[in-house]
């Protein structure tokens, strides 16, 4: 399987680079979460992007890895990752005026228990953005898709470990649509994939930032860079991250292909993505020493965004057992 980039991809992905680089440091990161506003100038740029909703699956995920690399805040990944598949699964007109970056929407699927499968429980919870968007597209049993105005719906904010990603409970009424089930699992499918690879940007992230201080923290006269424990814990990250980096690839490409492996590929790139945090944050946070504990270092920024992520669609542990679901069924 060919793994390079288009030059249109190197380009998108060189842009929103930059872009983020520009539009979202951490300063706009700690603003965020005293005032959620914050990050409203940053969607007005990535409103320009907002055709990848409807694109190639493999296109938005490199966009996403950039998203995960600055834990970019806001209704970007909730409006053109995760309502857009689930809208156009109904064949919904919105999903035009999503692309056009003329409204937002987010997605509530999971119930009481956390879990990403459609269920007849009129809370759903873990909805991110809900009091921030225009449209909330509910999945119930069914299955069935209910979209309805963000206003109308009660919202009660849910405090987790991740400051740039909020979360809510909602009780959203409205007329349902009923959906292709198939159609339903490839849009479910495609958001999991698109948020696995917002995880494994983050995970680097946090490799880069221990990677770096490794360079310039000097003890014993030396970088601790030199130290042969701190270049293994590195070189195992680092491996961890690119292990997930091509699941992650694959599992979009398998997406965007309808392929006949999905299934199996989306659950080993939730689960090596998860795996990749999970390494990233450990490593980071004892490379760091000390000073990555404060508040003042930007690092459990990353750190908490990692967190809440890796337990969001399904934990590490979820996906693997999925997958064994998978193995003894075959």
């Amino acid at each position: 399987m060919d793994f390079s980039l288009s030059d249109d991809q190197e380009l998108l992905r060189d842009t929103a680079r930059a872009m983020l680089t520009n539009e979202c440091p951490t300063t706009l990161l700690r603003a965020h979460i005293d005032d959620p506003a914050a990050a409203d100038p940053l969607w007005t740029h990535l409103r320009e992007f907002a055709a990848l909703a409807t694109g190639a699956c493999s296109d938005l995920h490199l966009f996403a890895e950039e998203l995960g690399y600055v834990a970019a805040p806001g209704v970007f990944l909730p409006t053109v990752a995760m309502a857009a598949p689930v809208l156009g699964a109904i064949g919904d007109e919105r999903v035009d005026a999503i692309v056009a970056g003329e409204t937002t929407a987010t997605l509530a699927v999971a119930g009481a228990d956390g879990v990403w499968l459609p269920n007849a429980e009129p809370v759903k919870t873990f909805v991110p953005e809900a009091d921030r968007v225009d449209w909330i597209v509910v999945v119930d049993d069914g299955p069935s898709v209910t979209v309805a105005p963000a206003g109308e719906a009660a919202a009660r904010a849910v405090e987790t470990v991740d400051f740039s990603r909020r979360m809510f409970e909602v009780d959203a009424q409205g007329s349902s649509t009923a959906v292709d089930p198939a159609a339903l699992d490839a849009a479910l499918d495609r958001v999991t994939v698109i948020v696995a690879t917002e995880l494994v940007g983050n995970a680097r992230r946090l490799f880069d930032m221990a990677l770096a201080y490794a360079k310039e923290r000097i003890q014993f006269d030396v970088p601790i860079g030199s130290f042969q424990a701190i270049q293994h814990r590195l070189a195992e990250c680092s491996l961890a991250v690119e292990r997930a980096t091509a699941a992650v690839q694959y599992a979009a490409m398998t997406v965007e292909a309808d392929d006949a492996d999905r299934r199996r590929a989306v659950h080993v790139a939730k689960a090596a993505a998860g795996a990749a945090a999970a390494r990233a944050t450990k490593d980071a946070a004892q490379v760091h020493g000390g000073i990555g504990y404060t508040w003042e270092h930007d690092l459990h920024l990353f750190i908490r965004h990692a967190c809440g992520s890796e337990a969001w669609m399904g934990t590490t542990d979820w996906h693997h057992d999925r997958l064994g679901d998978l193995l003894f069924a075959a």
